[in-house]
């Protein structure tokens, strides 16, 4: 079970997180690092705030794109 850590960008609906995940990929031909972002609709139940850094895994889906949830608030806010 794979565990993604990232920053929650909203916080608009409840008890949902819009986290984003940053990762770095090399480019197969040129080699330079370039960043990739990805938003996940993340289940929350800690209460998290908009800037705070959050590790969350794959759980059961609690709706058509929840299927992730929180399992721990890593920072606070920037």
């Amino acid at each position: 079970m794979k565990i993604f850590s990232g920053v929650v960008v909203s916080k608009k609906m409840e008890k949902t997180a819009i986290v984003n995940v940053e990762r770095v990929v090399i480019h197969p031909v040129y080699k330079k690092r370039i960043k990739r972002t990805q938003k996940y609709h993340v289940h929350d139940e800690m209460g998290t705030e908009v800037g705070e850094k959050v590790r969350f895994v794959a759980s059961k889906p609690y709706s058509k794109t929840k299927k992730w949830k929180i399992i721990e608030i890593v920072g606070g806010k920037k």
